[in-house]
């Protein structure tokens, strides 16, 4: 058995030592010392959340497929952890070997949110790994990030040797093939660093230089040597099909935030909701087939065990064959004893009978995001779902045997006005109403709950919002404030409830999603100051971060107040996601002029995804 890097007493003095431990079923057990590349695969967060992340869980797997790779886990220590292991000068593991991360060749990092980012800096850290990528040495792991947050890599760009842009499946073999020839051949770090700059997908900061001009904005961002892409490619999985899935899914110990089996219906979206980034980085839509499907549920269940199967993608009730796959994944689950859950559901009269047909008798709360008060915003932000739309599908769902119904908005959108925020509470005033009207006192089980909440709106890289200004943080709150006093205004209001979350950390986000290079000096020194874990409202400390923007001379309000003009060079330009520029900027035109653009199975719009050559954009074609 493999000793253990923390002893027995360590453990029992700390939360959820199981965290720590490794040795779950399925996970994978090689010699370190036998395979010719160690790959440690980070998620920048706590045990529960990153075994959680399902594109974790499919490297993994893909990774240890090769008898040349061990794949081994590591996530962030949380902060009972942290304090011990700096006092006791104990370096940071990996699960699998126990063995420092600073052993391993590749240090991988999903960057799932940017909430993140000084958790990325504790993980070098109790590495021993130098923050930043200029100070490291050839006995240092090489850092690779990837993720939705990769798509704007340069306020963490100095803490990285390389960024991997698109889907892991394509070109990682490729990528530690070439580390093998290179590393056999006693290359430098930089020689290799330069060659794998020119595998498609891969960004290597050092090698770009950005240039500002007096106004703040940036002049020029380009190779600083020859031979260096001055794009670097998106890499898509053209035919889902042709990938292998999770071989032998790992099952914690300990419950984890996700706890059920998990199945990939799809990739992509066609709705084309205009502040949705996922729904632009990921295009086009490509299905996996309901064979493809079937056969990874069934193994999926046979070898986790798990009490529940989740169905993951952007927009279930999208995926072409779902009533097919739906009937027979029923069948398997009724003999199984096993739930479906079915997340991303739309709120419409076919959405509402899939979930009739899997959730059981009692009925749970059903979740659906409007994300506007008004048809005129719902316009704006491209939804493609009218008040005609909301109101059947609640009634359906009133009528189906449901009381609880949960919508998500959001404030600061685009165009904004009082009218809109005020539409919030009027919207779900006229569902209760419509529960009240509409079903006879004898059916009702109860009163009707709607619960609302309303994030803030922070305007993401690659959406055609990309350019839109935020607002003070006092500003939000105040929206925040007034939406609520307008819900207890309403007739029905012992029905409602509302909540809001919070504004400073869509304010630092709003920041680190459109920001540049310049803003990795705050990150750092907000690390320095005790910044970790900001995702998490026990830890987060706003003033901390204030204060760093302050020492380092770095203004917020240049990334968050301002709107772009579409003739600015943004810091993210350089990365070619398949999504035209010129397509953005005409949805942003659209958006305020309140014109709805049709989803891609109505009409092609001309995104520019076409280039990948499969997809939706092919559908029905020989």
């Amino acid at each position: 058995m493999q000793k253990l890097a923390l002893d027995d007493g360590l453990l029992l003095s700390i939360q959820q030592p199981a965290r720590y431990i490794g040795g779950e079923i399925n996970s994978v057990v090689k010699d370190p010392d036998s395979v010719a590349v160690r790959f440690a695969m980070c998620f920048p967060d706590v045990y529960e959340i990153g075994m959680s992340h399902l594109g974790m869980q499919i490297l993994y797997s893909m990774f240890n497929r090769r008898e040349d790779v061990y794949c081994e886990r590591v996530f962030s220590p949380w902060t009972d952890l942290d304090r011990v292991m700096r006092e006791q000068n104990i370096p940071l593991f990996t699960l699998e070997s126990q063995r420092p991360v600073r052993e391993c060749d590749f240090l991988g990092i999903t960057i799932q949110y940017e909430m993140c980012y000084a958790n990325i800096l504790q993980v070098l850290d109790l590495s021993g790994i130098p923050l930043r990528a200029e100070d490291r040495t050839e006995e240092d792991p090489l850092v690779i990030g990837g993720g939705p947050c990769s798509y704007n890599p340069e306020p963490i760009a100095p803490f990285f040797d390389m960024f991997y842009i698109g889907e892991g499946e394509v070109v990682y073999d490729r990528l530690i093939d070439l580390y093998k020839e290179y590393k056999a051949a006693g290359k430098s770090r930089r020689e290799f660093l330069k060659a794998a700059a020119n595998v498609p997908g891969i960004y290597v900061p050092q090698f770009y230089r950005p240039e500002y001009n007096e106004d703040g904005t940036l002049a020029s961002f380009s190779p600083v040597c020859e031979g260096i892409p001055e794009k670097v490619q998106r890499q898509v999985v053209t035919d889902m099909d042709d990938v292998r899935y999770i071989d032998s899914p790992l099952v914690p110990f300990i419950k984890v935030t996700q706890d059920r089996a998990c199945i990939e219906l799809m990739r992509g979206c066609i709705r084309g909701c205009r502040f949705c980034q996922a729904g632009m980085i990921y295009r086009p839509l490509r299905e996996h087939s309901v064979e493809y499907l079937k056969r990874y549920a069934e193994m999926m269940l046979d070898i986790t065990g798990s009490e529940e199967i989740s169905l993951s993608s952007l927009s279930s009730s999208d995926y072409s064959r779902l009533n097919e796959f739906l009937s027979w994944l029923i069948d398997l689950t009724s003999v199984k004893k096993v739930n479906i859950s079915l997340p991303s559901l739309r709120i419409d009269e076919f959405s509402l009978d899939v979930m009739s047909k899997i959730q059981d008798v009692k009925k749970s709360s059903l979740t659906f995001a409007p994300e506007a008060g008004t048809q005129r915003l719902r316009d704006v932000i491209n939804k493609g779902l009218t008040e005609e739309d909301i109101m059947t599908g609640a009634l359906s769902a009133f009528r189906g045997g449901w009381t609880k119904v949960k919508f998500y908005f959001m404030l600061g959108l685009p165009t904004e006005t009082e009218e809109d925020r005020m539409g919030i509470p009027e919207l779900c005033e006229r569902v209760a109403e419509m529960f009240y009207d509409e079903i006879p006192k004898s059916e009702r089980v109860g009163r009707v709950q709607i619960s609302a909440s309303s994030s803030f709106f922070v305007p993401k890289p690659f959406t055609p919002f990309q350019w839109a200004r935020m607002y003070p943080p006092e500003e939000y709150v105040e929206r925040a404030r007034r939406v609520k006093d307008h819900f207890r205004e309403q007739l029905n209001w012992k029905s409602l409830r509302y909540q809001y979350h919070d504004a400073d950390t869509t304010i630092l986000e709003g920041v680190f999603a459109r920001g540049d290079r310049r803003v990795a000096d705050v990150i750092e020194t907000a690390y320095r100051k005790g910044a970790l874990y900001d995702a998490w409202t026990e830890t987060f400390d706003y003033q901390r971060w204030v204060d760093s923007f302050a020492e380092c001379g770095v203004d917020m309000d240049f990334y968050t107040l301002r709107e772009r003009s579409t003739d600015e060079l943004l810091p993210w330009d350089f990365i070619d996601i398949g999504v035209t520029g010129e397509f953005l900027k005409r949805e942003w035109a659209r958006a305020k002029e309140g014109v709805v653009t049709p989803n891609c199975r109505q009409q092609c719009s001309g995104c520019g995804a076409r280039k990948f050559h499969g997809g939706v954009c092919f559908e029905g074609q020989n």
